[in-house]
């Protein structure tokens, strides 16, 4: 008979799991598996990351990273956001544990994923005062957008826009480009 399986995850448990392919993640002990992303996730996936880099160049205000990665609030919360903004500051220390001010989070959804991320970690990053969060949705080609204090997301159909400062110009990105196909 095998050994039964922690219900409480920390985030060293999470970081000596086998490397397999898979994404680990724990929210508060809470263990989430994915499996590799389909390919159309990946697209869109590229797509956001190339319109957000484009802007930071002209805009120093952040670095743009990528998954995998090892953010963590707290011992029982390690996350692996799909992309994110973090501050220069604290990119240049080059020392994920360092790494606690995200400016923008951005979660693709895939089927496997559309649970934590619009739930467990939606409640994640508004609990630590993510700013901007995106849940970015190919099937409905749509963009929510959430902050640390609404309830309910504001959902973008048309373009959705960033100002990572008030006195910055914003990033705007037209979904009918996004999410165009291949």
């Amino acid at each position: 008979m095998g050994m039964a399986a922690p219900i409480y995850y920390s985030a060293e448990m999470v970081r000596s799991l086998p490397e397999d392919g898979k994404r680990y993640e724990t929210v508060h002990g809470e263990l989430l598996v994915t499996p590799s992303p389909r390919l159309w996730h990946q697209v869109v996936l590229g797509r956001v990351n190339f319109a957000i880099a484009q802007y930071l160049e002209e805009n120093r205000i952040g670095q743009l990273l990528s998954s995998p990665a090892d953010i963590s609030w707290g011992p029982d919360i390690l996350v692996q956001p799909d992309l994110f903004v973090v501050e220069l500051s604290e990119a240049r220390s080059l020392d994920w544990t360092k790494l606690k001010t995200l400016l923008l989070v951005i979660e693709v959804l895939s089927p496997s994923t559309a649970r934590y991320d619009r739930f467990t970690k939606r409640r994640l990053y508004q609990e630590v005062g993510i700013p901007v969060y995106w849940i970015v949705d190919p099937e409905a080609k749509a963009i929510e957008v959430w902050t640390p204090t609404t309830e309910f997301p504001k959902v973008e159909c048309e373009w959705v826009e960033w100002r990572p400062e008030a006195e910055s110009a914003p990033l705007r990105i037209e979904l009918e480009e996004l999410f165009a196909p291949i």
